[in-house]
């Protein structure tokens, strides 16, 4: 049993966004003992190639399941290209106004119309995908843990519904955000220095809780586990990481990880990181860990701290940055690709003056 995992470049400025294909199974030409999966689809305009890069390499119009791990435009609005143009067995996307009033729809929520105008697209974004599922005849399953494939191969580690909800609750008005992101804005930013023993990143780091509501799915595939995170930041990490633990997980088994949020600092924090990938110092590679990047978009997207602290346990780093990445095992060889190029260690690291 093999598999290939492509990371497809989004973005050609500074915006970032995800959009994978995945499939496992027996990677001989024959499509029926093949699982094909689509995780989030980019802006707009990825879709058109994302559904050609299905149909390219993995020889089939067919996409098994179909997942968003949560709204934002950049994970979202290539899906219904996916949904529109190809075959699709299941689509996994949380509904949240089955979750919250005051999330519901159009006129039957003034608190919504108080929202960001960023969220009101993404939530308008999710009712269009779900209204073009139902046009199609498309099942939708909202993917709580432990909700898994029915082949088993490919669980939900969070949210659960709980922690859903309570996300959902605690989201801010737009007066709210716009505040925050002025004071975040209004922050000075200096450098500082690294090495490998010394790490800056903290367990500080805070995300929305739109963020931290995306969907955490493992793939375990003829003994190697790879981790698809979305824009999950620390407390839903944490959560998906015990329930590994709960069942024997190890740090660094994960053969591979996405980064969260396209590397953002907000994100992951050394603790996580030791739970997941191992304690800082290894010198052997553990695994790799791949970062949907745009273009230009550093300093935040990566940020070198998380990539610097992804090396530090072993974990070599590689960012789309307007190029296709492929993660594969035993899966045919590919005609004209060669092999990425990992991010260094930078040993000068940007941190907001406030930092400690």
């Amino acid at each position: 049993m093999g598999f290939e995992i492509d990371f497809l470049p989004v973005g050609e400025e500074s915006q970032s966004g995800d959009a994978i294909a995945l499939r496992y199974g027996d990677l001989t030409p024959g499509r029926e003992n093949q699982r094909v999966i689509v995780v989030d689809g980019g802006f707009a305009d990825v879709g058109p190639r994302l559904v050609q890069h299905v149909k390219d390499y993995y020889h089939t119009n067919r996409v098994d399941i179909v997942v968003s791990t949560h709204p934002d435009q950049d994970h979202i609005s290539g899906l219904l290209v996916v949904l529109d143009e190809m075959e699709v067995g299941q689509l996994w996307m949380h509904l949240p106004w089955k979750h919250s009033e005051d999330l519901a729809s159009g006129s039957k929520s003034a608190r919504r119309s108080a929202l960001s105008e960023t969220l009101q697209k993404s939530l308008a974004g999710a009712e269009d995908l779900e209204a073009l599922a139902r046009k199609k005849g498309v099942p939708i399953v909202e993917p709580f843990s432990p909700f898994s494939s029915d082949d088993g191969y490919f669980t939900v580690l969070g949210p659960t519904i709980d922690f859903y909800e309570q996300l959902l609750s605690e989201i801010e008005p737009q007066q709210a955000i716009g505040a925050r992101i002025a004071a975040l804005l209004a922050k000075a930013i200096r450098f500082v220095y690294e090495t490998l023993q010394h790490e800056t990143l903290t367990d500080d780091g805070q995300t929305s809780p739109q963020n931290n509501s995306s969907t955490i799915c493992l793939l375990h595939c003829d003994g190697r586990m790879g981790l698809f995170t979305g824009d999950a930041g620390i407390p839903a990490l944490e959560q998906a990481i015990g329930r590994l633990e709960a069942i024997g997980y190890s740090p660094g088994q994960m053969s591979f990880v996405q980064v969260p949020h396209h590397g953002s600092r907000r994100n992951v924090g050394p603790n996580v990181l030791d739970r997941l990938l191992g304690p800082t110092g290894r010198q052997e590679t553990q695994g790799e860990a791949l970062v949907c990047a745009a273009r230009k978009g550093e300093p935040k997207h990566p940020s070198k701290k998380v990539t610097n602290a992804f090396l530090r346990r072993g974990y070599k780093v590689y960012a789309t940055r307007g190029r296709c990445l492929l993660n594969h095992h035993a899966a045919p060889p590919r005609l004209g690709w060669t092999a990425a190029q990992p991010l260094p260690f930078y040993d000068q690291v940007e941190q907001d003056e406030d930092e400690t």
